[in-house]
């Protein structure tokens, strides 16, 4: 057996959290049997996956060591981009200017994510956990909270809509000034392959995303995306709803979108979180990044139209 005690700043998070936070590369189903059979014991007592923690609590922990597989460190490529990445050091949050190509944390064959890396990029730091997510292929900011309270804050922020975040997309056709926003449920679904989309559904969660035309170009709009709500895939989907599918976009595109998109050369999903505002414990912050160089080329050598 082992103990860990929980200090100040991991205090107020999920019991299962904390622990898959803790005990990476131990299957989720493993950590939930533990706690469940009494194998994983708080301050000596049994305990559920969802009660939260307070500061000095103990926890029991039992070897996992036949069912941990060898946990891969990240590679020195993601640790030296995202030393240089970091836009906000704060002693509650930092934020980075996410790579295409990088996913938020390890998983369905994914050893290490973003949070992997920081966690050995920080090894002194006891908490660091995603405030929100953004897409494998989705470039752009996004927020890593140093303390629970930060991430309870943030999160609350989220649900009330007190963080702007604003995305820049390039959607194939001529974006109608007039569609200000799209509001339409969206649910999750698998192909039979196991590959997990997103559809709309009136059967769905609410999703509500507001829209702004930025700049046209010929075949092509450069958009603004305001998310209200935060659905996986939500962007992607409801501008495919709107006819306006993103270029680059390896699962909602549609023929004449993804022939444009090999015709101006762009090899990516052309999707960017450009901005970030709040208010976090008294302070306002406001952040912006500019579009990546390989996603301003295209735009380069695409005409402007009306």
């Amino acid at each position: 057996m082992r103990y860990l005690s929980v200090s100040e700043p991991e205090a107020g998070q999920r019991l299962d959290n904390y622990l898959m936070r803790s005990l990476q590369g131990v299957p989720k189903p493993r950590l939930y049997r533990a706690i469940r059979k009494g194998e994983v014991r708080v301050n000596k007592g049994r305990t559920k996956p969802e009660s939260k923690l307070s500061a000095g609590d103990v926890i029991r922990i039992p070897p996992f060591v036949e069912h941990e597989r060898e946990f891969r460190r990240p590679s020195r490529k993601w640790v030296k981009t995202l030393r240089e990445r970091v836009v906000l050091d704060e002693k509650l949050l930092l934020v980075l200017d996410k790579p295409a190509g990088l996913a938020v944390h390890g998983g369905s064959g994914i050893d290490a994510g973003l949070i992997e890396t920081l966690r050995v990029m920080y090894p002194e730091e006891r908490y660091l956990e995603l405030v929100h997510r953004l897409d494998r292929d989705t470039s752009g900011l996004i927020m890593v909270a140093r303390r629970a309270s930060a991430l309870r804050e943030l999160h609350g922020l989220l649900r009330r809509d007190g963080v702007d975040k604003r995305y820049q997309c390039l959607v194939a056709g001529r974006w109608p000034a007039s569609l200000s926003h799209v509001e339409a449920p969206l649910e999750k679904y698998a192909l039979p392959s196991g590959e997990r989309l997103v559809r709309g559904s009136l059967e769905g969660k609410k999703a509500h995303t507001r829209f702004q035309v930025l700049r046209r170009y010929q075949g092509a709009t450069l958009i603004e995306a305001k998310p209200i709500t935060g659905r996986t895939h939500q962007i992607r989907v409801h501008c495919r709803q709107a006819g306006f599918p993103i270029l680059g976009d390896p699962k909602y595109s549609n023929p004449a979108a993804e022939s444009l998109a090999a015709s101006i050369g762009l090899s990516r999903l052309f999707l960017h979180a450009a901005h970030l505002s709040f208010d976090l414990d008294g302070v306002s912050i406001r952040l912006e990044s500019d579009l990546p160089p390989e996603l301003s080329r295209v735009l380069e050598v695409l005409p402007t139209g009306k």
